[in-house]
């Protein structure tokens, strides 16, 4: 008898830009000052929900695309755009997109990587921006360390990995958050809120000032303390929620509700104002995110047309990460590498701009035609 030894098939190799473990946790878990500003964009992401919700918006506003390449290579690429596997859940180069992009909008840089397997590309992956280091070794080229215990280390193939930054000062390699500029105006707009809800918790839990004040007679004034304890215990008793029974006293008793001669300030205005502030360093038209501000017809088309200039400028930071991972996919599946990618368009409004321009466009071009010479 012979023994069949089976080849195993080629492993996917282990994904360069994430975290290596170490025996020491206090060590290990040192970062610089970066990460701070970065948990403070999350936090603003959570605190105040037009925010997340505006760059959730801006994510799926970006629309989806698709790759065109030569020959018979067109068909498995669309295969490979739809079923590579993303991260630890996901699956889709749209789905890595969406996460590249928020990281991108968040943090102002995004980092990804492709990670081989098999002689092709076998997953993608989105690094967290707390386990790499951006350094800019020349003014024309930017290299990605991994963060580990004592220090960085570079990264051994730094072809499979791709950071794009956004907005970045000139000469850096660090780019510039959307959220940039957000905390002051979303701390007041927390800070209002927060004292919204303090003020109808007290109202709907109503405390009161039970005052007892004892007459002439020396007896009274005498067991004034006794006789204000024993009102005071009564009046809670009837207040419980757990009982129902009257509240009867004898002499000088004045009761009253806590802050009930308080004024409530207005807040729609201070609101607004902080929210208009937020609006306009996000790039959305107030409508997108449920704000019912007055606006006529002409002015929500204006803002449709700046929103999509804002989404085109995102298309073009997304673009060459694409152009990147189909390029390298058909090399290493054999295919001419040369691909192009088409972006659909954001809206059906854009669809009916476009067939106006062009119906426009042949009327001219046929009364030209149809001119004496």
């Amino acid at each position: 008898m012979k023994w069949m030894k089976r080849t195993p098939g080629p492993a996917a190799q282990a994904v360069q830009t994430a975290p290596a473990g170490t025996p020491f946790p206090a060590i290990g878990g040192y970062v610089p000052l970066g990460p701070g500003e970065r948990r403070l964009y999350d936090a603003l992401r959570e605190a105040v929900p037009v925010i997340d919700a505006a760059v959730e918006k801006i994510i799926r506003l970006t629309g989806g695309f698709a790759v065109r390449c030569e020959g018979a290579a067109q068909r498995e690429l669309d295969g490979f755009l739809r079923s590579v596997p993303v991260n630890s859940a996901g699956m889709g180069v749209q789905s890595f997109l969406d996460g590249y992009l928020s990281q991108l909008l968040t943090y102002g840089n995004a980092v990804g990587e492709m990670v081989p397997g098999g002689g092709t590309i076998a997953a993608l992956y989105n690094a967290s921006l707390d386990d790499v280091e951006l350094r800019r070794k020349t003014p024309l080229k930017t290299e990605i360390y991994r963060r580990e215990a004592g220090g960085s280390v570079k990264i051994r193939y730094p072809e499979l990995t791709f950071c794009s930054a956004l907005n970045p000062p000139p000469g850096s390699a660090h780019g510039v958050s959307l959220l940039r500029g957000l905390p002051f105006v979303s701390g007041i707009l927390v800070q209002i809120y927060n004292t919204i809800g303090v003020n109808w918790e007290r109202t709907g839990s109503v405390r009161f000032a039970v005052t007892y004040k004892p007459s002439g007679d020396a007896a009274d004034r005498a067991y004034a303390k006794e006789r204000a304890q024993q009102i005071a215990s009564e009046w809670g008793r009837a207040m419980r929620k757990d009982s129902v029974s009257d509240f009867v006293a004898v002499g000088d008793v004045n009761i009253r509700a806590i802050g009930a001669d308080s004024q409530i300030l207005d807040s729609e205005v201070p609101v607004r104002q902080m929210l208009e502030q937020i609006v306009a360093k996000l790039g959305l038209p107030p409508f997108l995110l449920g704000l019912s501000w007055s606006s006529t017809e002409r002015m929500s088309g204006q803002q449709a047309d700046i929103l999509t200039s804002e989404l085109e400028a995102y298309r073009r930071l997304l673009t060459p990460v694409i152009d990147k991972i189909c390029s390298l996919w058909l090399a290493l599946n054999g295919y001419d590498r040369r691909c192009e990618v088409i972006w659909d368009n954001i809206t059906l409004q854009d669809e009916t701009e476009l067939a106006n321009a062009r119906l426009l466009n042949a009327r001219a071009a046929q009364i030209e035609a149809a001119l004496p010479k």
